[in-house]
C-alpha cells in the first residue's frame, strides 16, 4: 500500500500507442489501470512458449472493423486455438466480398426492413451482403465437398474448409487455415452458415460432428503445461473456453472484455474470480476483467502489443 503514486498523463506528438498504454499504469484511472494490467498479462502469455493460448470472442465484432483486431492475432500466431460464434463464420466471411456500412442506433428500423437493410447496433448490413452472399459460397463449398466424397465433418473441419476455399486475406478463417489454429464454434448452428448447412443436409446425407471437436480440445488441454486465454464478450464462446480449461486445473493467465454485469448470475457478466471457484481459472492465475466496449479497448492494448512484441 502507498508505494506507487497517481502520475497525471503527458501528451506528445511522437507518442505511441504502447507510451500511452505505458502512461496508463501510472495514470491508473479505474478502467484504464486495467487496461495497462491487461496488456501485461497479454504480453505475459504470448511469450511463455509453455503456454496453450486461446482467443475467444463473439461474432458481433467480426461486423466491425475490430475482425482486424482478431485477424492480426490469428496472422501474427498470437493464438493457438480460436473459439467463436456462428455469426464469425458469417461476417467474416460476408465481407470479405462484400461490404457493411456505418449507420446509428437510432434509426427507422421499419424502413430498414422494407428496404433489406439489417441493422447490428450501428452497423448496417444489406441482404446482399449477408444471407446472399453466405448462401451463395456455403451452399458452392458444400457441393463441392459433397462431390469429394465428404459426408461428415467437425465444426473445426469445416471452418477450415470455409477458411481455405471461401475467404480472402482480409480473413480471420483464412489466416486461421493457413497457420494451422483450430477455429471451434460450438454453437455453429445458431446463425446463416448454420442454416444453409442444414438446408444441404435436407437432401444430402451430410451431418456435422461436433463430438470430434470436443475430442481435439480434450487433448488440447490435457497436453498442455500452460493455458491462457483473451476473452471478448460472453456466452458460449466463454464458456466454452474456461469449461474445458477446467480439466488442466484452470487457465494460467487470463484477460475478459466485456459489458456484461455480474449482479443477475450471468456466465457473460461473471468475473475471473468465479471461475476460479469452478477450477476454471486457477487460483494463481494472472488475471484481470475490463470492463467497457471491447471495440474501443481492443484497439488500445493490440496497439500496445504490437509495440511491445
Amino acid at each position: 500500500m502507498l508505494k506507487e503514486a497517481i502520475r497525471d498523463y503527458k501528451f506528445s506528438k511522437e507518442m505511441t500507442v504502447n507510451q500511452l498504454v505505458l502512461q496508463m499504469e501510472n495514470a491508473w484511472g479505474f478502467t484504464a489501470g486495467k487496461a495497462a494490467v491487461g496488456v501485461q498479462i497479454l504480453e505475459r502469455m504470448i511469450e511463455n512458449q509453455d503456454c496453450v493460448k486461446f482467443l475467444s470472442f463473439t461474432g458481433n465484432l467480426v461486423a466491425t472493423g475490430t475482425r482486424g483486431i482478431f485477424k492480426e492475432f490469428v496472422k501474427q500466431r498470437l493464438a493457438d486455438v480460436v473459439i467463436t460464434t456462428c455469426g464469425t463464420l458469417d461476417h467474416d466471411l460476408a465481407r470479405c466480398w462484400k461490404d457493411y456500412y456505418r449507420g446509428s442506433f437510432v434509426m427507422n428500423d421499419t424502413k430498414l426492413h422494407e428496404e433489406g437493410v439489417n441493422r447490428l447496433g450501428n452497423v448496417l448490413v444489406p441482404n446482399d451482403s449477408y444471407g446472399t452472399i453466405i448462401e451463395q459460397k456455403i451452399q458452392t463449398l458444400l457441393q463441392e465437398l459433397y462431390k469429394e466424397g465428404k459426408r461428415e465433418l467437425s465444426a473445426s473441419q469445416l471452418t477450415r474448409e470455409i477458411g481455405l476455399r471461401c475467404c480472402n486475406e482480409s480473413s480471420i478463417l483464412y489466416w486461421a487455415a493457413k497457420h494451422g489454429v483450430p477455429v471451434y464454434v460450438p454453437g455453429i448452428i445458431d446463425g446463416a452458415v448454420g442454416y444453409q448447412m442444414w438446408l444441404f443436409s435436407q437432401d444430402h446425407d451430410f451431418r456435422l460432428n461436433l463430438l470430434r471437436d470436443s475430442g481435439e480440445l480434450n487433448d488440447i488441454v490435457f497436453t498442455a503445461k500452460k493455458t491462457g486465454a483473451l476473452i471478448v464478450g460472453g456466452g458460449i464462446s466463454k464458456h466454452h473456453t474456461i469449461w474445458w480449461n477446467q480439466f488442466k486445473e484452470g487457465l494460467d493467465y487470463v484477460v475478459y472484455v466485456s459489458t456484461a454485469d455480474e449482479w443477475d448470475g450471468s456466465l457473460s457478466g461473471a468475473r475471473p474470480r468465479e471461475a476460479v471457484s469452478w477450477g476454471k481459472i486457477s487460483a494463481n492465475a494472472k488475471r484481470i476483467m475490463i470492463e467497457g466496449d471491447a471495440s474501443l479497448i481492443l484497439p488500445v492494448m493490440m496497439g500496445a502489443l504490437a509495440d511491445r512484441l
